[in-house]
C-alpha cells in the first residue's frame, strides 16, 4: 500500500540541526540499470516510476538520481549537453515531473546529479567555442590554452586524465589550422568550465534554480573538488598508488583549490531561498576526512560523501579510527557524517571486501583480474559491514542492488564493455562496468525483470537469477530481508539522531559501540566472541552457542 505523503509536508523548514538529512537514508539509482519501461534495454524514469513502491517499502527517506540530462552517454551521462533537460534515452521533462511527484507522495525526497566540473563537447557553448577564434568570449569558458614547444605542438602541461592518457586535446581551428589544445580532465569529450569565468557562475545558478523551482530536494555534486585550478597550471604527476579522481596524498593543482569554496557558498545561498532544507552533498576525493569536512562548513555544502570510510579495509582498527575520526571532524564544523560502501564508480562491496589483491579505485576488476573475490565471504562480510554501517549516527547512502547482495560482475566479454576508461587505457584497466550492470527484478522473466523485451545495456549474470527481488522477497533470511529490518529498527529506535559510544572488552578485532539502547558488535576476526547483554534484535548471520561468528555483526537492545 502506498502512503500518501502532503508535498507541502516535504518542503516545511525544520529547526536547525533537525534537517532531514543529516540522518536520511537515501538510495542511488542509476538510471540506465534500475528498471527499463519501454524495452530498449536501457533503464529510463518510468522504470523508475513503476518501481517507487518497493523503495518506499524499503524504507529510504530519499534517492539520489545519477545523470538523467540530455547527453551523448560518452561517458553514461556525466558528459552533459543540456543541463535544462532529460534524455529522450531516459524519457521526458513530464516523466520526471511525474516521478518527482510520485516520489514524494511516497514521503521519498529526490537530489539529482550535478556534473559542473565539465559538460559534454556536444553542448552549445563548446560548439562556440570551437567555432570562434582564440582569445574569444566563447573559448573563455572552457579551459583554452596555447601549446607548447615550437609550434605549440606539445600540451600545455604534463597532466594525465583521470580515464587514462593526456588530459589535453588540440583542436582544429575554423581555418584549419593545428590550434589550441583545451583541459579535460576525463574523456576528451568532457571538456573542463573555467570556473573564473562569471558566466559559468551565473549559468549554474540558473540551472540550480531551473530543478529547484520543479521541486528537487538537493544535488549531488559531481567531482565538487575539481572545479577550481591552480593558477599557471604547473605540471603534475599523480603516484600510481593514488585513486584516480583525488586522494592524492600531497597537494594536487586541480583537485581541492581553495578558491572552489566561493562557488558552494554561493549555491548555498541559492538552496536557502527555498522551502524545505535543500541540500548539497559534495562528490570530494581529498587525502583526508578532515580535509573533506571544509566542504560542509556552515553556509557551504551538508553532505560530503565520506570515501575514507568507503575505502576502509576489511579490519577493526582502522574502522574504529576512520568512525572516530568522521565522527570528531564532521562534529566539529556542525555536519553529520555520511556513509556509503558502494557507488557507480567503485567495485561493490559484496566483492571488495573479498579482494585478495589490490584494486586502486577506478580500475574495476575484470576475468584476468589477480586476488579474485570468494563470492560467500564477499557477501557475509558485505552484510556484516552494511549492519555496522545503518547503526552509525548521521546519514547512509545505499547503492541499487546491495540490498540483494550484489556482487560485482566480474566476467563481462570485453567486446560488451562500454566505461571510457577501458578503451583509453587499451584494456589495461575494466573500469566500472561491473558494478553497473542492470539489476535483477524477476528471476524467471526476461532480462530478470529488467524490463519485458528481455534487452540489457549490459549483459547480466547468469548466477543474478537466485539475486532477483521477487526470490529475495520470500526468502526470510535474504539480503533484501535484512536490509528491510535494519532500516526499520534504524528508524524506529532513531539512530541516525543518536550518538556514539564506544564499548571496550571484546578485543582488536571487534568493533563494538553503544548508539542509544543499541549495542553494536562486528566481529571482524577469527575466532567467535561473546554477544552483548541484552536482547538480539537482529544479526547479519546465524549466531552461534559460542557467540558471534566471524564476519558477523549484531544488534542488541537493552531495552
Amino acid at each position: 500500500m502506498t502512503t500518501t505523503v502532503p508535498d507541502q509536508a516535504l518542503s516545511q523548514p525544520t529547526a536547525r540541526g533537525s534537517e532531514w538529512w543529516r540522518s536520511a537514508v537515501i538510495y542511488q539509482i542509476y538510471p540506465r540499470s534500475f528498471a527499463d519501461g519501454n524495452g530498449d534495454g536501457i533503464g529510463d524514469l518510468p522504470g523508475i516510476t513503476a518501481h517507487l513502491d518497493d523503495l518506499a517499502r524499503l524504507g529510504v527517506d530519499a534517492v539520489w538520481l545519477s545523470p538523467f540530462m540530455t547527453s551523448p552517454q560518452k561517458d553514461a551521462g556525466y558528459d552533459v549537453a543540456d543541463y535544462c533537460d532529460v534524455d529522450p534515452l531516459f524519457g521526458t521533462l513530464a516523466d520526471f515531473d511525474e516521478m518527482l511527484a510520485a516520489a514524494h507522495a511516497r514521503g521519498i525526497r529526490l537530489i539529482v546529479d550535478l556534473v559542473p566540473n565539465h559538460s559534454s563537447d556536444r553542448h552549445a557553448w563548446f560548439r562556440e567555442a570551437l567555432a570562434a577564434a582564440p582569445g574569444g568570449a566563447e573559448r573563455a569558458r572552457y579551459l583554452f590554452r596555447g601549446g607548447r614547444g615550437a609550434h605549440g605542438e606539445l600540451p600545455p602541461n604534463n597532466w594525465q586524465s583521470v580515464f587514462g592518457g593526456p588530459a589535453w586535446t588540440r583542436v582544429t581551428e575554423p581555418d584549419g589550422t593545428p590550434g589550441q589544445w583545451y583541459l579535460h580532465l576525463f574523456d576528451a569529450s568532457q571538456p573542463d568550465f573555467d570556473w573564473t569565468n562569471a558566466e559559468v557562475r551565473a549559468e549554474f545558478r540558473r540551472i540550480l534554480r531551473f530543478w529547484l523551482d520543479r521541486g528537487v530536494d538537493g544535488f549531488r555534486v559531481d567531482v565538487a573538488h575539481g572545479l577550481m585550478k591552480k593558477d599557471g597550471l604547473p605540471d603534475y604527476l599523480p603516484s600510481a598508488k593514488d585513486g584516480s579522481t583525488g586522494g592524492d596524498t600531497g597537494a594536487v593543482p586541480y583537485w581541492g583549490q581553495p578558491e572552489v569554496h566561493d562557488i558552494y557558498r554561493e549555491w548555498h545561498d541559492v538552496l536557502a531561498a527555498y522551502d524545505g532544507d535543500r541540500a548539497l552533498c559534495a562528490e570530494a576525493w581529498m587525502p583526508s576526512i578532515a580535509e573533506t569536512a571544509l566542504w560542509v562548513r556552515p553556509g557551504e555544502m551538508n553532505q560530503a560523501f565520506n570515501f575514507g570510510y568507503l575505502m576502509s579495509p576489511w579490519d577493526a582498527a582502522a574502522l574504529h579510527d576512520v568512525i572516530d575520526e568522521s565522527l570528531h571532524e564532521y562534529g566539529a564544523v556542525g555536519a553529520p557524517s555520511t556513509w556509503v560502501l558502494s557507488n557507480h564508480d567503485v567495485i561493490r562491496h559484496a566483492s571488495r571486501l573479498a579482494l585478495t589483491a589490490d584494486s586502486p579505485q577506478g580500475e574495476g576488476i575484470g576475468p584476468n583480474s589477480p586476488g579474485r573475490p570468494d563470492p560467500v565471504l564477499g557477501l557475509r562480510r558485505a552484510r556484516a559491514a552494511t549492519t555496522l554501517m545503518l547503526a552509525l549516527p548521521g546519514s547512509a547512502y545505499l547503492y541499487q542492488g546491495e540490498e540483494l547482495g550484489l556482487p560485482e560482475a566480474i566476467d563481462i566479454p570485453d567486446a560488451a564493455r562500454q566505461d571510457p576508461t577501458w578503451f583509453r587505457t587499451n584494456g589495461e584497466r575494466y573500469g566500472r562496468d561491473g558494478c553497473r550492470v542492470p539489476l535483477p527484478w524477476v528471476a524467471n522473466a526476461p532480462a530478470y525483470g529488467f524490463n519485458i523485451t528481455g534487452a540489457s545495456w549490459l549483459p547480466q549474470p547468469i548466477e543474478w537469477a537466485r539475486l532477483a527481488r521477487d526470490v529475495e522477497s520470500a526468502d526470510p533470511a535474504s539480503t533484501l530481508n535484512l536490509y528491510h529490518r535494519l532500516l526499520a529498527e534504524r528508524r524506529d529506535r532513531g539512530l541516525g539522531t543518536g550518538a556514539l559510544a564506544w564499548v571496550d572488552g571484546y578485543g582488536p578485532d571487534v568493533v563494538a559501540f553503544r548508539n542509544g539502547n543499541v549495542t553494536v558488535a562486528a566481529n571482524l576476526g577469527d575466532a567467535p566472541v561473546p554477544v552483548p547483554a541484552g536482547r538480539v534484535i537482529l544479526a547479519s548471520g546465524p549466531l552461534h552457542e559460542g557467540g558471534i561468528p566471524v564476519d558477523t555483526t549484531v544488534w542488541v537492545a537493552t531495552d
